[in-house]
């Protein structure tokens, strides 16, 4: 697979025989021997790609390409400098085992393009997401590599200055606890030697990880990392970002920051935070070098063992978190109210997030929810469980819901994690659950499609044929029979009860964006980054009509419960209605500003929701087009929506971290 290099576009993956981009149209063009795959994120410098090193057995690496997003000669220039610094950096320190390599650092067709070492892994913010806060055992193992890290990075007299969570990758392929993490974005980072004030109005570094010394006049110590990290160990230890505190009371909340943590933590260990932590560089550590003489004289930990687990249950995401740069397959979304410092970010997976109330539009069409705070424990059915979990995969086909969310009976104050489901080694795009409450099937950019005993939450099978990321995944009303999309431009079909593939269908030219079986469950429909819809016999495979009329993109297709009708939303902005029987356009609807990503159909069939990355959500009548209200509660873009069965209770998934409960009166 290879995509495109323009930077206003959405770069879809093409097939290697692609000579242009499916959506802008621009020449597909390998970067001397580095073939970009597929986008990983994007922020103020530019883009980052995954990419492949065909002269190398198609090595895996990262591309960034230098694209700023900012305005004034002076803002170039200092964009330009921090970003050939970085590669500057990179070809200094990548010895070090810890540290990105740089491959190569060059110019073409007018762009700068640094290519690095490929680090797979979570970053610390994620895996504080997913396991829960930090023990003092890891933060001590933490501070052990980092400290070693920084001290090599020290002794080549350059000072890192954006040391967080973020920027800290455990690397999946060694085994913890001792030199699995990577300290990576050495884009802010200077030479000791180098004047110690930065240029005026300009901040390097992220609020709340960055010292006094820093923000105020943009010097920069060794005890300026040293901050950062104790900073970092603050906020894994209590879940609380520093950014959150920091703009409340400035650097004030160092001087009580023990009253946040949420279980014991040694006097000798607390003692080296403070002295971490303090205001006046002068009055920290001077070098990782002193920090490591004391922490090797710290008592052990009576019956710690480097194994021991404190927190199953994934904590909710932190709000206001300042922005990372990450290399890993499982990004993490953007959070907002983020101060100005270069993000690149892919959509993670984010955990579980608080489910929040939230007010309607003006003319108040829906009312807003309470819901009582969430108990630690509950025998609530587990596909409430996997529901709400779809909705908080952001990012890739995550709307692929079989069953309706349930009806307002359930008690939503006894809401609470049943299980965890671990196995993929990428984003996980897509979920569907079988009607019997059975089986849950999961797709993942790791091209697998994994198969789980709901109830248990043990592995049944993984299935393997697809090429490229698994987006879409639907189970037959029957339970019998599974299909899954694929950025391979390919559907497969399979044999839900025995894993084995029944069909592949091919005929779309571009990525499967969505798949859905209508409950006869005679029918699929699927839809594609080639603007086609397609629609086949799921017993035979045989297709039998192509809907043609999007400009761009199809990336959502929806069935009515009465599987007459046909709705599909695309990056073209726009929504069109069809009939299936037989096959034609009957509506066409206009109103959002962006991608339409998100679509529902209530279970009386009367009425469409759409979610758009125009951060809306739309009602319209499904039978005259007509648009009935525009919910505007959520700050950024919408990702999945789901209608509970009984047609009263719409959810909403968004990249703002929040899923929204929305009631009609």
């Amino acid at each position: 697979m290879i995509c495109c290099l323009n930077s206003s576009c959405h770069n879809p993956p093409c097939s290697d025989e692609t000579k242009f981009c499916a959506n802008c149209r621009i020449p597909l063009v390998i970067l001397r021997h580095y073939r970009p795959i597929r986008v990983l994120g994007s922020g103020g410098f530019g883009k980052t790609y995954l990419a492949e090193d065909v002269e190398k057995f198609n090595e895996i690496c990262v591309i960034k390409q230098f694209a700023p997003q900012v305005q004034g000669t002076g803002a170039l220039h200092k964009a330009t400098e921090l970003f050939e610094q970085e590669a500057r950096r990179l070809q200094q320190l990548g010895e070090h085992p810890q540290i990105p390599t740089l491959f190569a650092y060059f110019e073409q067709d007018n762009r700068l393009y640094l290519v690095q070492q490929y680090v797979e892994g979570q970053n610390l913010l994620e895996e504080l997401q997913h396991q829960g806060i930090f023990s003092e055992y890891k933060i001590r193992e933490l501070l052990l590599d980092l400290l070693n890290i920084l001290q090599s990075v020290h002794q080549h007299k350059v000072i890192h200055r954006d040391i967080k969570p973020q920027n800290i990758i455990r690397r999946k392929s060694r085994q913890p606890p001792k030199g699995d993490l990577v300290l990576i974005d050495f884009g802010a980072s200077k030479q000791l030697s180098e004047t110690v004030v930065a240029q005026q109005g300009t901040t390097i570094g992220s609020f709340g990880y960055a010292p006094l010394e820093q923000m105020q006049s943009g010097e920069a110590y060794p005890a300026s990392d040293l901050y950062s990290l104790a900073a970092t160990c603050f906020h894994l230890l209590t879940t609380i970002a520093p950014w959150e505190l920091w703009k409340k009371q400035g650097y004030g909340w160092i001087d009580d920051w023990r009253k946040h943590l949420r279980q014991p933590l040694s006097e000798e260990l607390g003692a080296i935070l403070d002295k971490l932590l303090q205001t006046d560089y002068q009055e920290r550590y001077q070098s990782a070098e002193a920090v490591l003489q004391d922490l090797n004289c710290l008592p052990p930990l009576a019956d710690v063992p480097p194994t021991a687990t404190y927190h199953h249950q994934p904590l909710p995401p932190q709000l206001d978190i300042p922005a990372t740069a990450t290399y890993h397959h499982q990004p993490s979304p953007p959070q907002l109210d983020i101060p100005p410092t270069a993000t690149y970010h892919h959509q993670p997976s984010p955990p579980l997030p608080e489910i929040l109330p939230t007010a309607t539009d003006e003319n108040q069409l829906l009312s807003p929810v309470d819901l009582p705070k969430q108990k630690a424990k509950s025998k609530k059915p587990l596909l409430i469980a996997g529901v709400i979990l779809s909705l908080t995969l952001g990012g890739y086909g995550i709307s692929q819901i079989t069953n309706h969310l349930p009806a307002k009976t359930v008690a939503y104050e006894k809401l609470a994690l049943v299980n965890s489901f671990t196995g993929h080694t990428d984003w996980v795009s897509s979920l569907a659950i079988s009607q019997d409450g059975q089986t849950l099937v999961s797709g993942s950019g790791d091209r697998k499609i994994k198969i789980w005993n709901l109830q248990t939450g043990g592995l049944k099978t993984t299935l393997s044929l697809h090429t490229d990321a698994v987006t879409s995944v639907a189970i037959s009303p029957d339970g019998k029979t599974l299909v899954s999309g694929s950025k391979d431009s390919t559907i497969k079909v399979w044999n839900l009860e025995n894993g084995s593939l029944k069909n592949s269908l091919v005929g779309h030219k571009d990525a499967v964006n969505s798949v859905a079986i209508n409950p006869d469950g005679e029918t699929l429909v699927s839809g594609s980054a080639d603007k086609t819809i397609k629609i086949w016999n799921l017993q035979t495979g045989k297709l039998r009509n192509t809907l043609t009329g999007h400009t761009k993109s199809v990336w959502r297709v929806a069935l009515s419960p009465d599987g007459n009708t046909l709705v599909s939303g695309s990056y073209d902005n726009t929504i069109k209605i069809w009939n299936l029987q037989p096959p034609s356009l009957k509506a066409f609807l206009t109103g959002h500003t962006d991608l339409v990503y998100a679509l529902a159909i209530s279970p009386d069939g009367q009425t469409l929701v759409s979610g758009s990355f125009d951060n809306t959500i739309k009602i319209w009548n499904l039978q005259t087009g007509e648009l009935k209200n525009t919910l505007t509660g959520h700050t950024d873009l919408v990702y999945a929506i789901a209608i509970s069965s009984d047609g009263r209770t719409l959810v909403s998934g968004s990249k703002d971290n929040t899923i929204k409960m929305w009631r009609v009166p």
